[in-house]
């Protein structure tokens, strides 16, 4: 950055120099002077479609998408065969839910660059958003040809999805917490098919993931310490699966039945004591894993949430885990308004075993959704505007867990409407439930 500014020191007029520096602004999340910075680029160079592509990027990421869709245009205008403009292009579209022109443009970019895989990813994302699982879960194998791809190369050993008649097959994981309990409702019906499974799960999942009917467990790479994996036949991803087994809306199997040990119920039933009469007990979490790329999106604060204390007759309790759990104490509301339960939680299974004490889980999405829809517990998902595709774009519901409640952000990405519907709602279900 001091390179720069000796740059624009010498020549302020140097459109580029200013872009770049707003480059380096959006990479520290610094978005109001990046986008400054752009604009004060295209004040003297406001030819380059470069630039005007970068201005794009950094309006999309900072919630200002239909701004951030001109400044796109107006790059393609100028570089209509950019790789790079055409794609960002696409990602502008998407972000702000007009996803048949995102199709038409990812048609239009893959007669220019046809071997740019980020594109077939895109348009996987934008199919199952809109509910087209037959040609969105072809093209969700792009995925595995991607530089951010982490889990297992395909390989010659990759299942078809055809009758396995006893050999082994591993299915890897790949993704976070929750694709894994999303996936795990598929293992079963791998065994159905003949397949005798090795079924690699994280430490946290162990246990609450016990019951399913599989060969083996093992850990992932990262868990592993080195250990070689046990033989195997053949082997596919669990985010395959939905896949290989060609589900449809209409054809999305149940969750996978969890298992809470015994040790995880008793301490639930210690930390959480007796009910008070006439009252309702509400989980909540407003933030995922804060390391996940797109968790600014889907997060928000826990001042928020505080709204629902306000009700006469709700009790909060937080399952928030991570770097989050600090507004707790920074909002002076733990162990008064808010009864934090994260330092009890060492799994998922301790998890489950809070959720189970619960009435309701109001949260922003994260693991702990797929957790409460996979036991069955009444959730309201607070999902951001455009959010993971197997919520759709518009309802509020999801075959996928059908006790899940969806509230919905608008496209101008503000919570506050979806936090007022969602206390209405709390509103009604506690006077249904208490009578108040």
């Amino acid at each position: 950055m001091a390179t720069l500014d000796t740059v624009l020191t010498a020549n302020p007029r140097d459109g580029g120099a200013w872009s770049a520096l707003g480059l380096l602004l959006r990479r520290d999340g610094k978005l109001a002077g990046a986008i400054a910075c752009h604009r004060r680029g295209l004040e003297f160079a406001p030819e380059i479609g470069g630039i005007w592509s970068n201005l794009g990027n950094a309006l999309e990421e900072a919630g200002r998408l239909d701004e951030a869709v001109a400044a796109q245009r107006e790059a393609l205008r100028l570089e209509p065969e950019n790789p790079t403009i055409l794609f960002n292009n696409v990602v502008a579209l998407r972000k702000t839910g007009r996803f048949q022109e995102t199709l038409a443009m990812i048609d239009r970019a893959l007669a220019v660059c046809p071997n740019l895989h980020e594109l077939r990813w895109e348009r996987a994302l934008t199919r199952l958003q809109i509910g087209d699982y037959v040609h969105g879960l072809d093209d969700y194998k792009a995925r595995l040809r991607l530089p951010s791809y982490h889990g297992r190369p395909a390989s010659e050993q990759s299942w078809d999805g055809g009758a396995l008649d006893g050999r082994r097959i591993l299915l890897s994981v790949e993704q976070g917490f929750g694709d894994a309990l999303l996936a795990a409702r598929y293992a079963p019906l791998v065994t159905a098919r003949g397949g005798r499974v090795l079924y690699e799960c994280h430490p946290e999942l162990r246990r609450v993931l016990s019951g399913l009917e599989v060969e083996a467990f093992v850990p992932p790479p990262q868990a592993r310490s080195g250990e070689p994996l046990p033989a195997f036949d053949v082997e596919a991803s669990q985010m395959s699966l939905p896949g290989l087994f060609g589900s449809t809306l209409a054809s999305i199997p149940p969750p996978a039945r969890l298992t809470i040990p015994q040790d995880s119920r008793d301490k639930a039933a210690r930390r959480l004591g007796a009910r008070e009469p006439g009252v309702l007990r509400v989980g909540i979490v407003w933030s995922g894993r804060v390391t996940f790329g797109d968790n600014n999106r889907r997060a928000t604060s826990l001042a928020r949430f505080l709204r629902f204390a306000e009700l006469p007759g709700v009790r909060l309790y937080s399952l928030q885990k991570g770097p989050p759990e600090a507004e707790l104490a920074e909002l002076g509301v733990a162990g008064s308004l808010v009864t934090p339960l994260g330092p009890d939680l060492e799994d998922f299974a301790d998890t489950a075993a809070m959720l189970e004490q619960l009435d309701l889980v109001i949260m922003t999405d994260s693991s702990v959704a797929h957790l409460a829809g996979a036991l069955g517990k009444p959730i309201w998902n607070l999902v951001q505007h455009v959010p993971y595709w197997i919520y759709g774009f518009s309802g509020d519901r999801t075959p996928w867990y059908p006790t899940m409640r969806l509230f919905r952000q608008g496209a101008d990405l503000d919570w506050g409407p979806v936090f007022a519907k969602a206390a209405e709602a709390l509103r009604d279900e506690v006077r249904r439930k208490t009578g108040r």
